[in-house]
């Protein structure tokens, strides 16, 4: 990459130019953003995985643009027309909307108005009017009717659209009305009259007749607009005041006060309603749509972040229960590492109603497989069956959760749960999802579709491929914070391990199926296609419980091995030693330990990992338990107190089940007794909160709820250190799709 590109990147994030290229080369060579975060310090200057994904993201847009002027260049000067100004102003752009604007005028068209008026002839009449000197117009014009233009009216119409064009092309005149759009654009949306009184179109009648400034406008508000112009309710439009913008363009074009200059005022009129508001309404269209996409996607993003990283009960067994009436409840039981064990069904609810039978059933199931916990799939008849299971006396104690079941049908229907479960049906799957997910969220999610998962906002209106990319990007994060245990781990799992293939786990889950369990992190060279790059990039990230070495399940990585041995040998001890006795690793002088290879920034992670090798980072898993008294939207009433877990962050407000069916909105007005910017501030997904009933429409299904004035809740606990602050200066907000909220947490975790 050019130095003149690197040196943009390093202005625009506040970092330097060697740390741009340290992630470049590496980039290039096919580290990842998790590798380079944790494992080369050095080369990033300690640059967490959001600005090194924002370096990422420059390098693909700077890429992008250099191939673009390649096509800009190449045509021009196939015209002819390539100047050495022109040349050199289109090398040193750094703006792709400026490119274009460059680009414009020399730009392969479609037939227009402007192109049919030059090829009648009506050119030259263009130029003479748009140097708006004195002249007899209809004279000047009657000496072009010929051919095809036949009368004076004629030729004038021609002239002005070529001069319409020519305004409309021009940068200036662009980047004024843009300018303008920026400053006072309004964004409007109006019911189709025809569809106002239908049914399907109330969901959107807070916009029949909407208007506000569209630098105000939040992205969930815009998505919404935009879905209902899609589905033919609303009818929305983005504009300023045409007399500003005309004005704009007179004085930027207008030299004279005389008949010529009437003309040319015709065609700035015409250009701007024909050519240059639509053309930059568009544009604000676009780019409005893509601020509320990359919201949007940074809400579902750090949702499903926080999803990924709920509490894992831990190897416990498990008997899981997926709630329903009719067809009743499926019942599953899962031994310390998820392996299936048993599948039945239950009917303690109408219509069957066999209550006895079904608590018989569930005793004994428990006394059978020993089993330690129960979760309840928290959908259809999810608060009966917990009821049901907290009554029952086990003759020991035994844990109840409720499990947010999102998914776990697309799950069961999936390819990875007809490879996995292949003579099991669709509703015993779901069930082994349920109890999976609570055992450890992490590893049974990754095997849903994210955006089946339900916790974003409008992620079916925006950029389906941005909110992949964004998605892939958190779930891959998150893999590596936590680490894998590569004994157990399925495929799905090690699909987001840093450096790993769809192909090499699969060898990986083979060669430990052929060959017993991995020994230590050193035989992972003898899985198939694992090459020494390979090894290097996923080696720190995958764990081996019990092994020979303890450091093969830490997230020491195997290239400081021998530096450790160093340290325990400089304090005669073992390794074993070293890590357990606090005292020993006190006695550590980092400096010695310094060298052209490994820096500071390294010594430090080491002595923090070896005080907790292999400790899982996540938070203990609570229990937690609803109103008893509240079953359905009818018993909430105004000024009740209720518990409640967050399912869902907006950015709006969050969304809390209170124990019902509907899940209650706290607007983010409503989220604290002082003012809150972002609802993230103070609030995380699955959290347990108190809240206040402050509005109850049962027609509407909607539930107002309010956390002013009641306990705090209770502090952000999530294990969120893996994007701790970076020592780089403050940046500008970041590019890549997610980056932007991880940004603004990262300073509340550490």
């Amino acid at each position: 990459m050019e130095i003149k590109y690197i040196q943009k990147i390093g202005e625009k994030l506040n970092i330097t130019v060697k740390q741009v290229v340290s992630i470049a080369e590496m980039n290039t060579d096919g580290a990842t953003i998790p590798f380079m975060a944790r494992y080369r310090k050095e080369a990033t200057g300690n640059l967490d995985e959001v600005v090194i994904g924002n370096v990422v993201e420059e390098i693909k847009y700077f890429t992008e643009l250099d191939k673009r002027k390649e096509t800009v260049l190449k045509t021009i000067d196939g015209l002819g027309k390539l100047t050495p100004e022109l040349k050199e102003r289109i090398e040193n752009c750094f703006d792709a909307t400026l490119l274009e604007d460059i680009y414009l005028p020399y730009k392969p068209k479609r037939k227009t108005r402007a192109t049919q008026a030059i090829e009648k002839g009506l050119e030259p009449l263009a130029k003479i009017l748009f140097e708006q000197t004195d002249i007899a117009i209809e004279e000047t014009a009657a000496a072009f009717v010929k051919d095809e233009v036949k009368d004076v009216k004629e030729a004038l119409q021609g002239a002005r659209d070529i001069i319409a064009e020519w305004i409309s092309e021009h940068e200036q005149a662009r980047n004024k009305i843009r300018q303008l759009f920026t400053e006072e654009a309004v964004f409007t949306a109006k019911v189709l009259t025809s569809k106002k009184e239908t049914e399907e179109a109330q969901k959107y009648r807070d916009y029949f007749e909407f208007k506000e400034p569209l630098q105000q406008s939040p992205s969930h508000r815009i998505l919404a607009i935009r879905r209902g112009e899609k589905e033919g309710f609303l009818l929305m439009d983005i504009a300023i005041d045409k007399t500003n913008g005309v004005e704009a363009l007179e004085r930027i074009f207008i030299k004279n006060a005389n008949a010529t200059a009437g003309e040319v005022k015709k065609a700035i009129d015409d250009c701007y309603d024909r050519l240059l508001k639509p053309s930059i309404e568009n544009e604000f269209r676009l780019q409005s749509k893509n601020k509320a996409d990359e919201e949007a996607i940074n809400v579902f993003a750090e949702n499903l972040r926080q999803l990924l990283l709920a509490s894992p009960l831990g190897a416990k067994r498990i008997l899981a229960i997926d709630p329903g009436f009719r067809t009743g409840c499926k019942v599953i039981c899962l031994d310390e590492q998820g392996t299936f064990l048993h599948n039945t069904t239950i009917y303690p609810h109408p219509p069957q109603h066999e209550s006895n039978k079904a608590i018989a059933e569930l005793k004994f199931l428990v006394e059978k497989y020993n089993i330690e916990a129960i979760g309840i799939g928290n959908g259809t008849a999810g608060r009966e069956s917990e009821q049901l299971v907290r009554n029952i006396n086990f003759g020991k104690p035994v844990s109840v959760f409720q499990v947010n079941e999102s998914g776990a049908s697309i799950y069961s229907a999936s390819e990875v749960a007809r490879e996995e479960f292949p003579n099991e049906d669709v509703t015993v799957r779901g069930a082994i999802s349920i109890g999976r997910r609570l055992l450890d969220p992490l590893s049974e999610l990754v095997k849903i579709d994210a955006k089946s998962i339900g916790v974003g906002q409008y992620q079916h209106d925006v950029q389906q491929n941005k909110l992949k990319e964004a998605l892939d990007r958190v779930v891959e994060s998150a893999v590596n914070f936590v680490g894998v245990d590569v004994n157990t781990a399925s495929r799905h799992l090690l699909l987001y391990v840093s450096g790993l293939s769809a192909t090499l786990a699969k060898n990986i889950v083979e060669y430990r199926t052929q060959n017993g369990a991995f020994k230590s992190r050193d035989e992972l060279k003898k899985v198939p296609m694992m090459g020494p790059k390979t090894f290097e990039q996923c080696a720190g990230f995958l764990r081996i419980p019990g092994a020979a070495n303890p450091l093969d399940n830490s997230s020491v990585h195997p290239e400081r091995y021998a530096l450790v041995q160093q340290m325990a040998t400089d304090v005669q001890a073992s390794l074993e030693e070293l890590i357990k006795k606090a005292e020993l690793r006190r006695q550590i002088t980092k400096k010695k330990y310094v060298s052209e290879a490994v820096g500071e920034f390294t010594i430090d992670d080491i002595l923090k990992e070896l005080e907790k090798p292999g400790r899982d980072p996540r938070a203990v898993i609570e229990e937690f338990r609803f109103d008893e008294n509240i079953k359905t939207m009818e018993d909430v009433k105004p000024g009740m107190v209720l518990p409640g877990i967050i399912t869902n962050i907006t950015n709006f407000g969050c969304f809390v089940d209170i124990g019902v069916k509907q899940d209650g909105l706290v607007h983010i007005s409503q989220l604290s007794n002082t003012f809150v910017s972002d609802p993230n501030e103070v609030v995380k997904l699955q959290q347990k909160v108190t809240v206040t009933v402050t509005e109850v429409d049962v027609n509407r299904k909607r539930i107002a709820l309010s956390m002013k004035d009641n306990s705090k809740p209770q502090p952000r606990t999530d294990s969120s250190s893996f994007n701790k602050k970076p020592s780089a200066p403050k940046k500008p907000e970041p590019l890549n799709p997610f980056a932007a909220k991880l940004a603004e947490l990262k300073k509340k975790f550490e």
